[in-house]
């Protein structure tokens, strides 16, 4: 066990390197199943969730190497069609291969998915898809066993947009037999790489990037490299850094990935400065409270709430934060109070009652970006901040006290036992 230890109040200053998206490189990791063949991704972020992954596929039959931010997954044979309650109880992600093995294989046992310990995030829309393109589930001991000769296009439509649900189906459906519609389909970024990646593979998918897909089915794919898109969260919480603490500019972004967040740090008094893929964020005169309602692409992302958050709690004025994706997700204001801020919940808003300053303390991470509103906040607090349970952040962050100590910060990662 580990824990980062930060002696806060210090001013950032540099500039930070950009890791590949998590949430994008997981499903493009999955897809890798549906081809027979090798898969070249650049820009894999070293993190607990692509080993996690890798060693799934692995599990499933493929062979895959990783190094130097460089994974090849040779998915000439899948022979085992299977995703263990011990993978997937680790990561929810793990649940992506559910679609590209019922298709690859007709078959696919996969447990129910765990991860972080906030909210329930049901599979249903999952499931109720796959249905809808012909195939048999089952529930038995904790598993979904999903069972089809061959799948047949048909018309999905979901209650909510759900970005999992729509990279499944969409995985499922580029070789079933005819043409699949997903309407109220997810349209964030990280589903536009993934069907731009199937496109290139040779599927035919058409309304890209809008909330109306279409797949023609097709008989086979080619494997093809692609370099996974910045990780526009990693973006998100290093410009929410540096409106509290200094001038930081973010190298390798993709600025349009991020403009709601971008206007409401404008709003907060940060000044922001964009130059092709870099961003540039200062700290301005003082931080204005700003209300915040969550949404799903492109509004502001429910995975910046928590950040977000902790930037308001050294804000001047009261603000609400409202998450609309998931209505429980706040497990971090405890921990945030107990640095000294004021946030009290109610139903699925925070209200944040700016305080003057923050005082170190040893908090607890229960999940990925609850965890970086903790780090945030021990790096604006007064003091010494020890955040415990950093597994968590290690699932979702590439080296981030590396990166904020590249910055001036005072953090560093030491054993529990120390």
């Amino acid at each position: 066990m580990e824990k980062l230890v930060i002696e806060g109040n210090h001013q950032l200053k540099g500039e930070v390197q950009i890791s590949g998206a998590k949430n994008a490189v997981l499903p493009i990791m999955a897809a890798a199943l549906l081809v027979e063949g090798e898969t070249k991704i650049n820009r894999v972020p070293n993190l607990r969730d692509t080993r996690t992954m890798a060693k799934l596929l692995e599990m499933l039959g493929a062979k895959v190497h990783f190094s130097n931010n460089k994974m090849m997954i040779d998915a000439m044979k899948v022979d085992n069609p299977v995703a263990p309650y011990d993978l997937v109880n680790k990561m929810r992600a793990s649940f992506y291969v559910l679609g590209p093995l019922v298709a690859r294989c007709g078959k696919a046992i996969v447990s129910l998915p765990g991860g972080c310990a906030w909210g329930p995030r049901p599979v249903d829309y999952h499931l109720k898809g796959l249905e809808k393109l012909g195939a048999k589930i089952e529930l038995e001991g904790g598993d979904i066993i999903a069972k089809a000769k061959k799948l047949v296009g048909n018309k999905i439509r979901f209650d909510f947009p759900s970005v999992g649900a729509t990279g499944n189906i969409l995985m499922a459906a580029v070789l079933a037999r005819g043409e699949t519609k997903i309407e109220n389909a997810a349209k964030e970024p990280e589903i536009v790489q993934l069907c731009e990646f199937l496109v290139s593979m040779g599927a035919k998918i058409g309304g890209i990037g809008t909330t109306e897909i279409t797949i023609e089915g097709v008989n086979e794919l080619m494997p093809q490299e692609i370099s996974v898109i910045p990780d526009r969260i990693e973006v998100g919480t290093f410009l929410i850094a540096g409106a509290a603490l200094g001038k930081i500019t973010l190298k390798n972004t993709i600025p349009e990935h991020l403009s709601v967040v971008i206007e409401k740090l404008i709003e907060v008094g940060a000044d922001i400065k964009i130059d092709k893929n870099d961003i540039t964020v200062k700290r301005g005169k003082k931080i204005n409270a700003v209300d915040l309602t969550t949404a799903v692409f492109p509004g502001f992302a429910t995975d910046l709430q928590a950040q977000w958050i902790a930037l308001m709690s050294i804000a001047t004025g009261s603000s609400i934060v409202t998450d609309t994706i998931y209505h429980d997700r706040f497990s971090h204001v405890p921990e945030l109070n107990r640095l000294g801020a004021n946030i009290t919940v109610e139903g699925n808003s925070a209200i944040v009652r700016g305080v003057k300053e923050l005082i170190g303390a040893k908090v607890r991470s229960t999940d990925i970006r609850a965890s970086a509103s903790l780090v945030l906040a021990g790096l604006m607090a007064k003091g010494v901040t020890e955040v415990n349970h950093i597994h968590y952040i290690d699932r979702g962050y590439e080296q981030i006290e590396n990166k904020f100590a590249s910055l001036g910060a005072k953090i560093k990662r030491v054993s529990i036992d120390d």
